[in-house]
């Protein structure tokens, strides 16, 4: 997949690719990733069988990999399709899609599709406004709710300041109001566009009551994705989430974060097993989820290299990510002896952060 990042940057505008590849601070979480999930070794089995299934059940779904495609904002900054083409790939390859609370594309357009979307909510400072992009949500189709607990506000992305990244105008967050949406566009040096927008429009005071409330407010699979800590991972699960994203989310927050792949099996044994687990930040390849399966994950999100795709080619570069991820992870559950994700937990890893 990293084969697409060439090709991808190439296409883009300088600061458009910084904004997509870049971190927080000195990008210390961001290749703190990796590096994570590089030092993880596994002990592969023999004589298991043979076959494999690649299938398996997420929140909402049950999906051809143990795969989502990550919430991702403003796609059409790196193709005119923008979430059309990302969302009509994901369900070609039967994997969910989710859509950004600030997608370039309405949530409508995408559920249309005919694919399995999970909706990314951000909340925000108007908790009216929360509560109707959840029903838009529930109304559209979705399939489950992702809320993103790790923005209070964003991180300085030092790119993004240097650049003094804004949206160009024919962009913009579908979801919300066009007239709180414009300072996206109002480019200032030394500042970023986009921070000073969601800095206005997210809630910054959430609280574990507000989780509670909005568990009350749909009936969807709740998905809490933004935790690192094993203790605020039970309480999401005490309070009714279906699933928690383990995830510093792609090191574009706090800079200096523990690496999301360290935090797994701390985090698989504090929650009831009820409560599915998904690993974000890092995914770069089949190696990469099989890794994240054996430390207790039922799957993971891919995100950057969905994004390398959909500049490179469209629909038919995300697609092709994608089918690679397929075959990497095909082959590395028939060399380790797995005959499907579900085996993965009884491989042996050894340099993981337990």
């Amino acid at each position: 997949m990293a084969d697409f990042a060439g090709p991808a940057r190439r296409a883009l505008p300088p600061e458009v690719w910084d904004f997509i590849e870049g971190g927080s601070g000195e990008e210390l979480t961001l290749a703190a990733n990796r590096a994570a999930l590089d030092r993880i070794r596994l002990v592969p089995r023999v004589l298991s069988g043979g076959g494999c299934d690649t299938s398996a059940g997420l929140p909402g779904a049950l999906a051809a990999l143990p795969v989502a495609v990550a919430p991702m904002a403003y796609q059409r900054l790196l193709h005119p399709e923008g979430e059309l083409a990302t969302a009509r790939a994901a369900a070609a390859a039967g994997v969910p899609f989710t859509l950004s609370t600030l997608s370039s594309v309405p949530v409508e357009e995408v559920t249309a599709l005919g694919g399995v979307t999970w909706f990314q909510l951000y909340c925000q400072r108007d908790p009216q406004l929360t509560a109707d992009l959840v029903r838009r949500a529930e109304e559209a189709g979705c399939a489950a709710v992702m809320v993103t607990v790790d923005v209070p506000s964003m991180g300085r992305r030092l790119r993004d300041l240097r650049n003094g990244f804004a949206l160009p105008a024919d962009v913009a967050a579908a979801h919300l109001d066009p007239a709180t949406t414009r300072r996206a566009a109002e480019r200032r040096a030394g500042t970023c566009a986009v921070a000073e927008h969601t800095a206005e429009s997210f809630a910054r005071t959430l609280g574990w009551d507000d989780l509670a409330r909005l568990r009350e407010q749909t009936g969807l699979p709740l998905i809490v994705k933004g935790i690192l800590d094993p203790g605020d991972a039970a309480t999401a699960a005490a309070l009714g989430a279906d699933a928690v994203v383990v995830s510093n989310h792609g090191g574009r927050q706090l800079d200096g974060a523990v690496a999301s792949a360290d935090m797994l099996p701390a985090v698989r044994a504090a929650v009831p097993p009820a409560c599915r687990l998904l690993l974000d930040s890092g995914i770069r390849g089949g190696t990469d989820v099989l890794k994240a399966l054996a430390l207790g994950a039922d799957g993971v999100l891919l995100g950057r290299p969905v994004l390398w795709g959909l500049a490179a080619d469209g629909e038919a570069g995300v697609s092709r990510v994608l089918e690679l991820l397929a075959a990497e992870l095909r082959s590395a559950l028939e060399l380790s002896g797995c005959g499907s994700p579900a085996d993965a937990p009884w491989l042996t890893t050894l340099g993981a952060g337990r």
